[in-house]
């Protein structure tokens, strides 16, 4: 909120006053850096009517500077200054003293003190509060960052920890970073202990730090309080940056074999120092990436820094949102009620892992323990077994019998396992709590070393983040029959060159399950970001948006069937470099209970000459003008007993997809052909 007081009116401007140049320095005293050229949006809103407890009120809105001396202000009412706004309840009284201040007067409603023990009213508002720290850091990253990744994809996560690092609250981002994000702060609170200090910013991505894949770039901040030597709390943010270098434009090597072949690498670097931002010293380790063979330093610095001035200004939000609410309560209050939260998520686990310990008795299966295996495209093996102790509601995650390390990059470290478990958890909870530390608490997970889910240092591992972790995800769902498997990939796709360098995500098909039928064309489990606009797509980057809809009849059949994936067709107008990682192009997406398993995707290339190539799952190729990729993603498997597909009712005449082409012409199609026909 701004007004034009001291900002006159010029040719340039509206006639009541210079609102551009009042926004600019309200902006640059709050972020403390502005972003040229840039279009500004304007939403001018003069409230009239706020809603306090017993409803909505009328409510006079005040600016500050035109109130006179000695003048008092009834509540409910707004006061509006240049950097703050000031809310008077109703039965309270805000008086203007002579000194320039505003002395306000409280009303006589009854109080209630707030002390450490649970109130369960006030859980629920704590939880929501921790929550809303979090959506806020993410409201401010998205509105001061410039990539398109981050600005438009949403491919970023924020989050609130403890003092031990453990997860208290996030926001609804993306599941793949959030259960990670927990190892990198506890990684740099083991690494750094008391040399962090107030003004200190870490940045870091490497695995063995609980990075997930060097492309997330993660930003944390300590949160420091008067008196107390340690941090109370920490804040942290997770971005994608579309490109830190490495072997091909995007960061997203479908045939990296070395975490070094994958772009710049930080494990604890102090982004900011001070409260100085260290801009030459984090622009040279963007740029070491080019000391490797065939490797190039980060090929988009400019937004390379932006966004990770933008991440440091959403953490700055964070930490000033985290300060509020213990001025507010007290920091004894504050984080009583952080592992009131966190006990809250345990509880509701145990619960769970004892409801399915009773229905499996009821189901005279006798047996406490459950199994589950699926396979990589490769063949590598992913083996889970669960062992429940019904008294103690709690679980043994083991996963030895998983494939050893694979020469490649969909290693995946452990902080992605334990991040597709939390996920897991917490949909199998049936009530709404918030996805923290205390859903592990329970569990005992087993890993065994050297295997894809836990590699070694330097094994690649951006695969592992954006794949592997889509199948953890199926093999525990599987284990516990929660639903059929959904596209089981993230369908990477990115593109560039020396100068540019663009990535996205594609959609697919979701599982069904034991009542409902898999949604079609959604981001599912361990990602949720959005597609870029077919505007901004087409403008900022030399692609033309052929093509892109559901793809029918890849859905598996059944009594609930399996959503349906997508098409997307990109023409190139430019010479670019195209790498795509997926999964799922040899083993299809498993139906449960009878029901039909998905259709594999597949990647072909349209030659401007002509030719039509298939891709296979992973690969990287140079493209010519003309050249046009056609993607087509999984469905979701179906889910229902063999007798109801046997009943021949009309969800079994449904059509499916013969993975065999038509050729028409110079272009092969797709083509649905009804059961028997």
């Amino acid at each position: 909120m701004v007004t034009a007081d001291g900002y006159p009116g010029h040719a340039h401007s509206c006639q009541a006053g210079d609102f551009r140049s009042a926004f600019t320095k309200r902006y640059l005293k709050e972020f403390g850096f502005t972003i040229p050229d840039r279009p500004i949006s304007v939403d001018d809103i003069r409230m009239t009517k706020c809603y306090f407890e017993d409803g909505y009120m009328d409510t006079s809105v005040y600016l500050w500077e035109e109130l006179p001396c000695g003048n008092s202000i009834q509540g409910p009412a707004i006061i509006i200054d240049k950097n703050s706004t000031i809310l008077v309840e109703p039965s309270c009284e805000a008086c203007l003293t002579e000194e320039g201040d505003v002395c306000l007067t409280v009303g006589s409603d009854p109080q209630c003190a707030m002390g450490t023990e649970l109130n369960t009213v006030q859980l629920s508002i704590f939880s929501h509060r921790f929550m809303s720290i979090a959506e806020q850091m993410g409201r401010v990253l998205q509105r001061t960052s410039i990539s398109t990744n981050i600005k438009e994809r949403l491919d970023f996560s924020c989050a609130v920890f403890g003092p031990d690092g453990g997860l208290v609250s996030n926001a609804p981002h993306i599941p793949v970073h959030l259960g990670a994000m927990q190892e990198t702060v506890q990684y740099q609170i083991r690494s750094l202990g008391n040399k962090l200090k107030e003004g200190d910013v870490i940045l870091s991505n490497h695995p063995c730090a609980g990075g997930s894949h060097l492309p997330d770039l993660t930003v944390i901040t300590p949160v420091f309080r008067k008196g107390v030597n340690r941090p109370v709390f920490f804040v942290a943010s997770r971005g994608h940056h579309a490109d830190i270098g490495g072997i091909t434009p995007g960061s997203m090597p479908p045939h990296s074999t070395s975490l070094q072949q994958e772009g710049a690498v930080f494990v604890s670097f102090k982004l900011v120092t001070g409260g100085v931002f260290q801009e030459e010293a984090v622009t040279e380790a963007l740029m070491a990436p080019a000391q490797y063979p065939s490797c190039s330093g980060t090929r988009n610095l400019h937004d390379n820094l932006s966004d990770l001035r933008a991440q440091v200004a959403a953490n700055q939000r964070g930490s000033q949102l985290v300060g509020e609410l213990i001025d507010c309560y007290g920091l004894d209050v504050v984080q009583a009620y952080m592992g009131y939260i966190q006990s809250n998520a345990e509880l509701a686990v145990r619960d769970m892992l004892r409801e399915f310990a009773q229905r499996r008795r009821q189901q005279k299966t006798g047996s406490l323990e459950v199994e589950s295996e699926d396979f990589m495209d490769d063949g590598t093996p992913i083996r889970l077994r669960v062992q429940i102790n019904e008294e103690e509601g709690s679980a043994v995650f083991d996963f030895t019998g998983t494939g050893i390390e694979v020469w490649g990059n969909c290693n995946a470290p452990r902080a992605i396992t334990l991040s597709a478990l939390i996920y897991c958890l917490r949909c199998m909870v049936g009530q709404d709590i918030p996805l923290n530390q205390g859903c592990l608490t329970p569990i005992k997970v087993i890993i065994p070393p050297g295997s894809i889910l836990q590699p070694s240092q330097n094994a690649a591992v951006v695969g592992g983040n954006v794949l592997t972790s889509q199948r953890v995800v199926d093999v525990i769902f599987k284990a516990f029959e929660v639903c059929s498997a959904s596209q089981g990939c993230m369908n990477n796709v990115s593109f560039g060159s020396e100068r540019i360098g663009y990535y996205e995500t594609v959609a697919g098909g979701a599982g069904a399950g034991p009542s409902w039928h898999g949604r079609s064309g959604v981001h599912s489990h361990m990602t949720n970001t959005r597609i870029t606009d077919p505007e901004i797509l087409e403008k900022r980057y030399p692609v033309i948006l052929e093509h892109f809809s559901l793809r029918p009849g890849s859905g598996g059949a059944g009594k609930y069937r399996g959503g349906e994936g997508v098409i997307r067709k990109l023409l190139f107008r430019n010479k670019v470099v195209l790498s795509v990682l997926t999964e799922r192009r040899a083993i299809r997406p498993y139906g449960l209970k009878g029901g039909e398993d998905g259709a594999a995707g597949l990647n072909l290339l349209h030659r401007a000459d002509g030719r039509i190539l298939n891709l296979g799952a992973k690969t990287s190729v140079s493209l010519e003008p003309g050249d046009m990729f056609c993607l087509y993603t999984p469905g979701g498997g179906a889910f229902g007993s063999e007798e109801d597909l046997k009943k021949g009712g009309p969800q079994s005449k449904r059509r499916r997809l013969h993975d065999t082409f038509t050729e028409r012409g110079s272009v092969f199609e797709y083509r649905m052909a009804q059961e028997g026909v």
